[in-house]
Formats: C-alpha cells, structure tokens, sequence
C-alpha cells in the first residue's frame, strides 16, 4: 500500500520489473489502491484536488467559470464551481487555446458532442495525466489475468486484438500509453491499422493471430461482439488458405485440427475460444451488460470492464471478480449526483442539484457523476453524462474497503446505443424537421430486443389528415427517420456500417394520445426516456381514443 501511495513515474519500466521478476512490486505499484482504506482513499483525493484547485483557479480557462470567486478549499470550490457542461468550455477547447488551460497539454483527444448540432469535443491531456493514465491503463491489464490478490500473468512476447479507435479518439491513446511501458504487441500494428477500415483491421489481426497466437483483446463491448461474431464467420471452411498454413507455427496448426475436430464431434460451428486461450478481455463503454454472456460463451472468458472516456480518461476498473467496478483515486476528484436530483433537475434546470463524495455513497443507490480531473486537466465538477449504481462499500470477495460501482447508462436525457451514438431531444428534432412528415407529437426511449440488445423507440403522433395508411405510414416514417439520422449522425451510420444494427423502432399512435395525456397529467409526457409507468399511460390512453 505504501509503494502505491507514494509511487513515482519514470523509475523501472514494467518490461524491466518483469524481467527480473520483481511481480510483487509491480502489485504493489500498480494495483495497490485496491488496498486502501476509506481515509487514506480520500487523502489522496484531498491532497491531489488541493493541488489541481490552485492550477485551475489560477489560469483563464477557471477564472472564465468563477467569474472573480477565489476558492481556497475543497469546500469553498464545491460551493464556487457551478456544475459544468462542455457547453462550458466549447470557446477555449475547440480553438485549443492551450494558454487559457491550468496545464500544457501535449495531446488532443476528440470525441462525438451532438449529432446534428456540434460535431465533436476536444479534450486536452497534458504529461502528467497521460502518465497517470499509463499506470492505470497498465492496472487494468494486470487485473485483466488476475484471478485473485497479487497475481497475474503478462508478457513483453504478448499479443493483443486491436479492436478499438485510433487516435486522436481516447482509445487511441491505450496502445500509445502501453508501448511506453511494456513491448506487447497490437494486431494489426498500429502504424498500419489507423490506415484500414474496421473490416480490414478484422482480416489482418485475425489472420496475424493465427500465426503468432492472441492473449488479449480489448474494445468497446459491442464491437467486441462484432469482431467474435467475424472472426467465428472467418474461421469456417475455407477462410484458410492452405497455401498459408506452412507459415504457421505447429502448435497453433494443431490447436486449428484439434478445434475442428471438437466442432465436427459437437456438431457446432468453430468459436474463438476454439483457436485463442485468452489471458485477459476487457470492454469500456455503454450497454457491456448486453454482451458479457454472449462474449463469455465466444472467448471462454468473463470481459473485465472499464470506465473510461474523453473527458475522465482512465476511471476504474473491475478486479477478478468482475462484480463491480473501483474508481481510481489519482484520476479524479469525485462527486455523486443521487438521481433523485438529477431527475428534479432535468424536470426544472433550474434546480442546483446536491453532490455526494465518494465516503458519502449509498449501497443500491443511483448517482450520476461528476469529475474534477487532476494534473492540470481542464473540466471541473463536469457533469460526464453517465450514472452508476452503488453496489457496495467493502467486498469480502476480494477484500476492498472501498466503493465500487456498476454501470447503469447515460443520463435520462440522452439515448447512448451500443456506446456509438449520443442520441438526443434536438437530434431527434432535427431528424423530424427535416424529414419533412406531418408529425406533431414523440417521445423516445431506450429498450432491449429478446436477446438484450438496445434500440431506439420512438412513439409518434402525425396530423389527423394524414392520409397513408398506418401500416404504410409505420414502414415509411421508420425508412425516412433512419436515412435522416444516418445523415445528420456519423455514429449512427456506424451502427449499420460496423455493427450490422438497425436501431430503429417506430409506432404510430392515434391522433389526440398525446393531448389526451397533457389533460390528465397537467403536463406532457417527456420527450426522452419517460418512466415505464408514463408510457403504460399514454399507451391506455391510446386504448381509450380507439374506442
């Protein structure tokens, strides 16, 4: 505990540590705050904000925001610092004034904002905090093998499936942040997957993983689905070539026999845990849960997943349990909105909602979360956009005495599919707009298919002269919306182009629900992701009208 405390950068490399096999330092060092107590988690929360308050207060990027407030402390910052949105930092980031921000940074990092209305955010990251993200990223792949306290299992001569984003999009900076540490190779290298298509980077880390073997694999969970269901596709009969089978080496031309052979016998088609035995899987992004199982069936591994992202970087991690995750304490300071504030605060906008730290969480509780990143970074008390839920406080499993956290979704107000797109009321407005059709009311949600697969639902209300037939005019709206959101929406594109998903799902109710419902309830129903129980309403109302 006190190596992870007080450990530096630029010391022993990992390769070097392994080397002379120096394993319980590099626990120690890497994976020791899993054995911190709740006190000494949050002096280490404390002592870092009390740094990054002074970085920040201090430059014109924070100055834009406090608007001549001085915080000294951590309480006084709390109080000072009003919740903040990118909208918050759009003037400085996107025209990378790096002289406005509390630290210099040495790369950008660019994600999707809001289809239809702001094409990306940029997010600065400076030395410092790519060298916290580089120690972290390197927890995550020890605890990847890990299947219990203090042990793992990783190699400078090990593989992994390059399945994810090239820069300047964050998962880019994984490979980059590894290869200063540790020489495990990516398939394909990265030089040359940045330059092919997610089809072709598929072909080629698959046919290189054939040949050299595979330890790891880490993506998104979705395309981490796509990318199985591919590679099962390109293991069949005839995607070898035998002319290819003398460059492999014997005992993955055994291991290819032996599964065929096995599959025959099970009269089932090849899988990837057929020809790759996996010493660690990890996913990050939205919508894990909907894969895990299907994953685990494919790989003979459980996924281990992450909490990452543009704005937060590296958060935390899963352990070998793979029941819930820890958030990194040197990330990040930490807040906690309960959700029963940030509903009443998406109802009313102009409600400040409360925060909670991390020694102040719930068990069973749902918060969405708010970070202030450290060393130097840019966003303060920034609302992320995604909720957790507390799951508990210490777990005897693998012996932490502090918090850990499973993923639960987006925020109400945003529909996230499959960790592609940011699907939101104006985006959806602006495919109705343009579409041009004679629809008067909506409101949208969030819901799984029978094999727990997410779509957009989005219940509409058109003219009463309207006069195409239900039928037709369901097929037609669900044709004309979709090509309007695959235009306005590059992610959206993506979910067909990448993952074969059409998520899409459009009903038609009778003229007068929607109106019928704001004379009962005094108020319209939601635009994005009412409660079950509103909708059950509106759908009996609908009932009504029909009679």
């Amino acid at each position: 505990m006190q190596k992870y405390l007080e450990r530096s950068w630029g010391k022993m490399s990992l390769s070097e540590q392994l080397k002379e096999r120096r394993y319980q330092e590099i626990w120690d060092q890497y994976c020791g705050f899993l054995d911190l107590s709740m006190e000494e988690y949050m002096n280490i929360q404390r002592r870092l904000m009390e740094e990054q308050i002074q970085l920040w207060s201090n430059c014109e990027l924070g100055r834009s925001i406090l608007k001549g407030k001085k915080p000294k402390t951590i309480e006084e910052f709390r109080q000072m610092v009003p919740l903040t949105t990118y909208e918050d930092y759009a003037d400085i980031l996107l025209q990378k004034k790096s002289e406005t921000l509390p630290g210099n940074p040495v790369i950008w990092i660019q994600t999707t904002w809001e289809g239809g209305r702001h094409p990306i955010k940029l997010a600065p990251y400076t030395r410092s905090m790519l060298d916290v993200y580089r120690n972290n990223v390197i927890a995550c792949l020890i605890l990847s093998t890990s299947r219990e306290r203090g042990k793992f299992d990783i190699a400078d001569t090990d593989k992994i499936l390059y399945g994810l984003a090239p820069l300047p999009f964050a998962t880019g900076l994984f490979p980059l942040a590894l290869n200063e540490e540790i020489g495990i190779q990516f398939l394909p290298a990265v030089k040359d997957a940045v330059n092919m298509s997610f089809s072709e980077r598929n072909k080629a880390g698959f046919k290189m993983a054939m040949k050299k073997d595979l330890e790891f694999f880490f993506g998104l969970g979705s395309v981490a689905y796509a990318v199985s269901q591919s590679l099962s596709s390109m293991s069949q009969k005839g995607a070898i070539r035998p002319s290819e089978l003398l460059k492999y080496k014997p005992n993955m031309l055994l291991r290819i026999l032996r599964a065929k052979q096995r599959c025959k016998k099970e009269n089932r088609p090849l899988k990837p845990k057929d020809l790759f035995h996996l010493k660690g899987f990890m996913v990050a992004g939205t919508d894990n849960w909907c894969y895990k199982d299907d994953l685990e069936e494919l790989w003979g591994v459980r996924p281990m997943e992450l909490f990452a992202g543009t704005e937060p970087s590296i958060s935390g991690t899963e352990t070998w349990t793979r029941n819930g995750m820890y958030f990194f304490p040197d990330t990040s300071f930490y807040e906690f909105i309960p959700e029963e504030d940030m509903l009443r605060n998406l109802e009313d906008p102009s409600y400040v909602p409360r925060t909670c730290l991390m020694d102040e969480v719930v068990p069973g509780e749902k918060y969405e979360i708010v970070i202030t990143l450290f060393k130097g970074g840019a966003f303060a008390r920034y609302r992320v956009g995604d909720t957790y839920r507390c799951v508990g406080l210490q777990n005897k499993e693998d012996h932490t005495k502090i918090p850990r956290f499973e993923y639960v979704d987006r925020v109400p107000d945003i529909i996230d599919i499959a960790g592609f797109t940011r699907i939101s009321k104006n985006g959806i407005q602006s495919v109705i707009n343009l579409s041009g059709q004679p629809i008067t009311h909506w409101t949208a949600l969030k819901e799984y298919n029978e094999n727990n697969r997410p779509y957009l639902h989005l219940y509409l209300e058109v003219e009463k002269n309207a006069l195409i037939s239900h039928a037709v005019t369901t097929d037609i709206m669900k044709s004309l919306l979709t090509t309007y959101f695959k235009y306005i929406d590059q992610d959206y594109r993506d979910l067909k182009k990448i993952l074969g998903m059409d998520p899409l799902c459009v009903t038609i109710v009778r003229c007068g629900t929607f109106e019928k419902y704001k004379e009962m309830k005094g108020k319209e129903i939601g635009k994005m992701n009412p409660s079950p129980y509103e909708l059950r309403e509106l759908l009996e109302l609908q009932k009504e009208q029909r009679r």
